[in-house]
């Protein structure tokens, strides 16, 4: 059955306040809690559920790893010593900059900090329920047969165990997508006598000092986990099937492509040879999860999530959005330009197409980029696509594009980071104008 957004009000012309729930207070969550405060006159103060006790989501350290208190998984995968792999001059939301004192790669800190004062100011905390998990969410049907776009969110407080019910007309999904690893198998994993484990468990080196260790898959965090062990590890295996490093690397730091299975003692790759291994990691990404869409026909299969239109909107139930699901993205001006589209849908100013045709132009899409050599599994890796879709959704939800500059600083901090990829965040920017700017002395080695 397809929800018609507007089948049973007008929301633009109906008195109703539109009451919206926010799942999950990441920066997605926030950027979703500022702006339904920012339009008063068509929606009712956001109600914004978050599992831990602060603000952050992903941005939020623990030493913890495995279960917490309430026997509830670890949602952090952050580490102790990371800085931030993009500059922090394009990483804002578009009407919140950073502290202008600040290097261009932060510690994940001061995004902490950074999230914790577009709360404060923008006064979203009242409106987030702490340390409460959402058990289910549900879609509301009228009893005469007519869809109607409401929501049931039933909760549990962790503090009190009370549970309750709540009635939306829209929910607004944001609970990250780095909390559930993603682990392939491998043959023969069980002869393996040495530790296995997860990125989404690693926080520091020190536990890895003296050790031989092989890491699978270079996305971002593989690769940089595997320069912070270096220095302390014997010797590092990264085991991928993109185009080598070019970069100048450690000595102790070894690329190798396709593991073919375990052995007792390590493992033995496409080429033949076996690397020890004291400890296997896998840096091999997350799935997508959503425990509390039970009734809900939403498929998640090999890291494709449907029926979505824009990777934002259910087709099928059109007032629930997904917030942040692209990845290879600069995330908060993603999240941004994604959240003004849902709003934009809701209160009227972009009127959605009907489910068969939103359906339509998703496989469309779907088909234009398998045919452009792009796998299934990465239809929501956006990378160089992630430009022309933020303005997309821009120019559908009335608003302003994202700048320029923040696309050309962008690009060169990644051919930068290919070209000395240990050393790139010496370098420090400044955004001159909404086009231009500048890099400032780098920072001695």
């Amino acid at each position: 059955m397809y929800i018609d957004p507007l089948a049973t009000k007008s929301l633009t012309m109906s008195y109703h306040k539109l009451k919206v729930a926010v799942i999950g207070a990441g920066a997605g969550g926030l950027c979703a809690a500022r702006q339904l405060l920012s339009r008063p006159q068509t929606f009712a103060p956001p109600v914004v559920y978050e599992l831990s006790d602060c603000v952050g989501g992903t941005w939020v350290y623990t030493d913890r790893v495995g279960k917490d208190d309430n026997g509830l998984p670890i949602h952090s995968s952050m580490y102790r010593d990371l800085r931030t792999n993009l500059p922090k001059e394009v990483m804002p939301f578009p009407d919140f900059p950073f502290d202008t004192q600040l290097p261009s790669f932060i510690h994940h800190t001061d995004v902490k900090s950074y999230l914790e004062q577009y709360t404060d100011s923008f006064k979203i905390q009242p409106h987030i329920k702490f340390r409460t998990y959402v058990e289910l969410l549900n879609p509301v049907f009228g009893t005469t047969g007519d869809a109607q776009n409401t929501w049931e969110v039933t909760c549990l407080n962790l503090n009190s165990h009370c549970r309750s019910r709540d009635r939306f007309d829209s929910v607004i999904i944001c609970n990250g997508h780095y909390s559930d690893p993603f682990i392939p198998h491998i043959p023969e994993i069980e002869h393996f006598k040495g530790q296995k484990m997860h990125s989404h468990e690693y926080r520091f080196a020190e536990p890895f000092t003296g050790k031989n260790l092989v890491l699978l898959g270079a996305g971002p965090s593989g690769t940089d986990i595997a320069l912070e062990l270096c220095p302390v590890a014997n010797q590092v295996v990264l085991i991928h099937n993109n185009l080598p490093i070019s970069s100048q690397l450690p000595p102790n730091f070894l690329q190798v492509k396709g593991v073919n299975r375990f052995s007792e003692t390590g493992v033995i790759c496409d080429d033949g040879m076996e690397y020890p291994a004291d400890v296997f990691m896998f840096c091999t990404g997350y799935n997508y999860s959503f425990p509390f869409l039970k009734d809900v026909d939403l498929k998640v299969k090999d890291y494709r999530v449907t029926p979505l239109y824009k990777h934002i909107v259910h087709t099928t139930f059109p007032t629930l959005f997904f917030i942040g699901l692209c990845q290879t993205v600069c995330p908060f001006p993603l999240f941004h330009n994604q959240v003004l589209f849902a709003l934009a849908s809701l209160d009227g100013t972009h009127k959605l197409p009907p489910k068969a045709e939103m359906d339509m132009l998703t496989e469309e899409e779907y088909q234009s980029s398998l045919h452009h050599g792009i796998p299934h599994r990465h239809f929501h890796k956006l990378d160089s696509l992630q430009w022309s879709y933020m303005d997309e959704l821009a120019h559908l939800s009335k608003t302003e594009p994202i700048p320029p500059v923040t696309r050309d600083l962008y690009e060169a901090n990644a051919k930068i980071r290919k070209q000395d990829l240990c050393n790139y965040k010496r370098f420090n920017y400044k955004i001159v104008s909404h086009d231009m700017w500048t890099t400032v002395e780098p920072k001695p080695l």
